[in-house]
């Protein structure tokens, strides 16, 4: 089951896949790695690695890419994966006929991925367009001349002359 959620639509993108069948910490040794990477470094490292966890891990990142690559046409290559975690789901029971009449229990492990996307061609933007208005704004600075002078500690005496 896969939701969204829709913080800020304009420049993240956040997925939230629940109820995978993989443990927390499998998940995680492989979060750990793509976290704050740029989504084509993200797919070639899920390719590379030899873990089964990464082919759940970049099919979800490749839906939210083309998800909002489709609905608010961003451009793939400007996708960084700023947010990542992993929470442990519920244990999945089953139990399996032994001899003698027996039963044992077998626990399979599910965890909730959620990864968030952030557009930084849009953060750019936003950047720029801020300098520019810094660059307009009159400095509320008064001109006085400042000394920069640096001071020795241990010449001086200081706190740090002690030992």
């Amino acid at each position: 089951m896969i939701k969204k959620r829709k913080k800020n639509p304009y420049t993240e993108v956040y997925i939230l896949s629940q109820h995978i069948s993989l443990s927390a910490d499998k998940a995680r040794r492989i979060i750990d790695q793509i976290r704050r990477r740029s989504y084509e470094e993200t797919l070639m490292i899920l390719e590379l690695m030899p873990y089964r966890t990464c082919y759940s891990i970049f099919k979800l990142i490749y839906f939210a890419v083309t998800n909002a690559n489709h609905n608010m046409d961003f451009n793939e290559a400007r996708f960084v994966i700023s947010k990542a975690e992993v929470n442990e789901g519920t244990n999945v029971k089953k139990l399996k006929p032994r001899a003698r009449g027996r039963n044992y229990l077998i626990k399979r492990p599910t965890c909730h991925i959620t990864i968030v996307l952030k557009n930084i061609a849009l953060y750019e933007f936003y950047e720029e367009y801020e300098n520019y208005n810094i660059s307009l704004k009159k400095s509320r600075w008064k001109n006085k001349s400042t000394d920069t002078t640096f001071h020795n500690m241990k010449s001086t005496g200081g706190l740090w002359d002690k030992k």
